[in-house]
């Protein structure tokens, strides 16, 4: 049987990397008891993967992990594995709920289009400017430029990310800006908070230290 398990992550262990996250529900199902199916071939591996990796750092309030069990169970058995793993997760992981998905042809990973974040950026002083002035000039650029990192080579290239922005907004405080984006996420189009972080500081004139930006991922969107 295949299921998915809602989860957030929050609090210190936001600062553990994605493989070990990996790590620590492996093990989890493995003291819980619960019989993971496993691929074929010469190096065999549960059946389990995230909808989107989290990068470090980020907090997460809606998060999936779809995996297969080596037997079908029934609808109860789903709850039980819920609640054993309960009481298992390490504080900052709190899983929500549990359903089971027989019907999914597909990953979740290869679903996944965007990802709604919320970004709080400090500010030494006050903006001068509105909401909408500031979208506007951040928006009513032709082109937002930002260098992304290749994995297959040295140099950074050159990308407009405005076709990966769906949908943005600025809202000024005081003492910070926050921002509520919605962008491209997945194997199709893919855009990093980080370049959107990248290029507001910059187009907005904005001096901060990386470290006290805080990104929170609020919600995945899933083709339909």
């Amino acid at each position: 049987m295949k299921y998915i398990i809602k989860f957030k992550k929050t609090g210190v262990i936001c600062y553990t990397s994605h493989l070990d996250i990996m790590k620590v529900f492996k093990r989890s199902f493995k003291r819980a008891g619960i019989r993971l199916a496993y691929s074929q071939g010469f190096n065999p591996h549960p059946k389990m993967g995230f909808a989107q990796p989290l990068s470090l750092g980020y907090r997460g309030y809606d998060e999936y992990i779809e995996f297969e069990t080596a037997a079908d169970y029934n609808e109860k058995y789903g709850e039980e594995i819920l609640e054993a793993l309960k009481r298992i997760m390490p504080e900052g992981l709190t899983l929500v709920s549990i359903k089971e998905a027989p019907e999914l042809k597909k990953t979740l990973a290869s679903m996944t289009v965007a990802a709604e974040y919320d970004i709080r950026i400090p500010l030494a002083q006050p903006l001068d400017e509105d909401a909408k002035a500031l979208w506007s000039r951040y928006m009513g650029q032709e082109r937002i430029t930002a260098l992304k990192k290749q994995k297959k080579k040295k140099e950074p290239v050159v990308i407009d990310i405005k076709p990966k922005i769906r949908q943005l907004t600025f809202n000024p405080k005081d003492d910070s800006l926050v921002l509520n984006a919605v962008l491209d996420a997945g194997s199709e189009s893919n855009l990093s908070p980080e370049l959107l972080i990248d290029t507001v500081i910059s187009s907005l004139g904005i001096e901060c230290d990386r470290a006290e930006i805080t990104v929170s991922r609020l919600e995945l969107q899933f083709k339909e």
